[in-house]
């Protein structure tokens, strides 16, 4: 395996090595040097044994001859692949012809005069000399510390690492503190349900693992501070997919006396240097980062974190399908059905696609159906003014012209429409859209696609809760503009309603997409005591409760709080963003399973006898919705 950055520098030498199996080149010729690693492949021609020995740094060819050392030919002759040797000789040119220009140290090999083994080792569960061979990810993950010993695996751990340092280069260059917060803390609501750690010495209180640093940063802006950051540990305890797990790391950042442009500007300007110290390779597409506002990323990507590298924007249909009169006139029932109620008909064109076989789009359909929509309508462009649909029998000939003006089409493309409410409509070709666009391959996988989405609803109304929800977290900034709304209520603060002004209101929030990802989101804070407690009461908090979950915040926002404002950016997810992986787990160390498990060190497990007992607690099992518990646990 090859790193990437430069040479290793002779501090790494001990006295087991005087170079990395990295390191050699053609100048080392003539010189002495002592190379310690494992064997990746081993090759016995009688006379003359070679073994390619590696560690993080590359891989070196080892020459042992039998005539010119006989007792190192011996050693290797019961060497095997991933036992970890030491071997000593003389750095020599491989002959003309011999030289292997994939490697770095491809000029050079060492005739070994010593050899020792190490450390032996058992037939490996799968090739560590295979990068491209398939190996089930289940026995990767249980076989971890093999899998790091893969190129793949540690060439991604190694782009994670100088991501991270990149990181804090930037953030020391710039005024930043590094401060380090507690991860046992107190449960608050911050969107997940929390990892719980019973404490021992007060029992039946817990400590929540931290969701995130939120209150804790605020915090340290009361405090003075200024500008923070942190790489932190965060943990929820949610459902897996594939940009999550129960575990993970975030760039955390919080800036006093900041509005939305600075803290904006400051990000952008971070992310550019950190792509650019990570993956040089890579192109950012667009310098400055795009900047959408919630509902233009809805109305045109259908997605509040689209993927730009590719057009096939979502378009409104509306104005082909109304009458001179305004009114909804397409012939069409599906479509003027959802016009009159106030929902929407759009659609994206797939370039090229309109050869599309009838079970494909069945396929299509059933995507959609999956996705919440009632169905899937299409017209496919054939050759002159020939459309495969089966609803252009119910729209005129005009109206057919007309939608075929809107969306930009022509022969061999295909339009795909949805019908129905504005935000599902948007949601389901939006999530089209990234399929075909990846099915097309109008994504180019070697662009950087940063874009800002910002002025988010400030609140959503949960029906069932009876209160507003904040749709980024409950500290988030009000839009200038829009305060009035926060501040003047229809009726008791104390008792939300959805018909509130607040309702209406825009927060302060922006988020960092990046390719599709939401890379992390941020807000501009909400500083003052009276409007934070006030939104807290359109959140459905009584006053005891909001003083029982945010209490620190509170009261230190009564010693004068600054105005501050941050983000927090998924580490786990930018690196793999950056390393061309669509699961985080191919950037982590040791990551868990899709349920939750560490296949490696089997957790989690069953604590051991006393252990409950210890912290006051018993298992009463899983409560059966059907029938009571057996009792409360103590």
């Amino acid at each position: 395996m090859t790193d990437p950055t430069t040479p290793a520098a002779p501090s790494l030498a001990t006295p087991y090595r005087t170079h990395t199996a990295g390191q050699l080149r053609a100048s080392d010729a003539g010189s002495t040097a002592r190379l310690a690693g494992w064997v990746h492949r081993r090759r016995d021609h009688g006379q003359l044994i070679f073994l390619d020995v590696r560690d993080r740094h590359g891989i070196t060819q080892v020459v042992i001859d039998k005539t010119e050392s006989p007792a190192a030919h011996e050693q290797a002759s019961r060497v095997r692949n991933e036992f970890v040797i030491m071997a000593t000789g003389q750095v020599a040119a491989r002959l003309p012809g011999t030289e292997n220009a994939k490697l770095p140290t491809g000029a050079i090999e060492l005739r070994a005069a010593e050899l020792r083994i190490l450390s032996e080792s058992n037939t490996p569960p799968f090739y560590i000399n295979e990068p491209d061979a398939t190996v089930d990810e289940s026995l990767r993950l249980k076989y971890r510390y093999l899998d790091i010993r893969r190129e793949p695996m540690a060439r991604r751990l190694m782009l994670r690492s100088r991501m991270v340092q990149a990181i804090r280069e930037v953030h020391h260059a710039n005024g930043f503190v590094e401060v380090e917060t507690p991860t046992l803390i107190k449960s608050t609501p911050e969107g997940a349900r929390d990892f719980i750690v019973p404490s021992r010495l007060q029992p039946g209180s817990v400590y929540a693992l931290p969701q995130s640093p939120q209150q804790l940063k605020q915090l340290l802006m009361v405090a003075g501070i200024d500008r923070y950051f942190q790489i932190a540990r965060c943990y929820r305890d949610e459902d897996l997919r594939g940009d999550r797990q129960p575990e993970f790391t975030q760039l955390d950042i919080e800036m006093s006396f900041v509005d939305e442009a600075t803290v904006m500007a400051f990000v952008e300007g971070m992310a550019k240097q950190v792509s650019n110290a990570t993956a040089p390779e890579r192109t950012i597409l667009h310098d400055p980062f795009p900047v959408l506002t919630f509902e233009e990323a809805l109305e045109r990507f259908g997605s509040d974190k689209p993927d730009i590298r590719f057009g096939m924007e979502l378009i409104d249909l509306a104005p082909a399908l109304r009458g001179p009169d305004g009114e909804p006139n397409s012939g069409f029932a599906v479509f003027d059905g959802a016009l009159a109620a106030g929902g929407r008909v759009k659609a994206i064109m797939a370039p090229g696609m309109g050869g599309i076989t009838r079970r494909e789009i069945d396929e299509l359909t059933e995507r959609a159906r999956r996705f919440g929509a009632k169905g899937l309508a299409y017209l496919a462009l054939g050759p002159g003014d020939e459309i495969r649909s089966p609803i252009a029998k119910f729209l005129s000939e005009e109206t057919r012209r007309a939608l075929i003006a809107l969306t930009g089409a022509a022969e061999g493309d295909l339009i795909l429409i949805v019908a129905d409410k504005h935000e599902l409509t948007a949601d389901v070709l939006g999530r089209l859209r990234v399929e075909l666009g990846d099915r097309l391959g109008l994504a180019d996988p070697d662009v950087l696609a940063y874009v800002w989405v910002h002025r988010f609803p400030m609140y959503q109304w949960d029906a069932e809760g009876g209160r507003w929800d904040a749709t980024h977290n409950p500290f988030s900034g009000v839009l200038p503009e829009d305060e009035p709304l926060l501040v003047t209520s229809s009726g008791d603060p104390a008792k939300p309603s959805p018909d509130d002004p607040a309702g209406r209101a825009h927060a302060l929030q922006y988020d960092l997409a990046l390719n599709g990802w939401e890379l992390g989101g941020g807000s501009i804070r909400i500083h003052r005591h009276d409007l934070l407690q006030r939104s807290f009461l359109l959140q459905g908090q009584t006053l005891e409760g909001m003083h029982d979950k945010f209490g620190a915040v509170l009261e230190a926002f009564e010693f004068g709080a600054p105005p501050h404002g941050g983000i927090a950016l998924g580490i786990d997810r930018w690196a793999a963003l950056l390393a061309k992986q669509t699961n985080i787990r191919e950037v982590m160390a040791f990551p868990k399973t899709q349920s939750g498990g560490d296949l490696m060190l089997d957790a989690p497990s069953a604590p051991e006898p006393g252990q409950y007992a210890e912290l006051g607690l018993r298992f009463v099992g899983i409560e059966d919705k059907k029938k009571p518990a057996t009792g409360p646990a103590q």
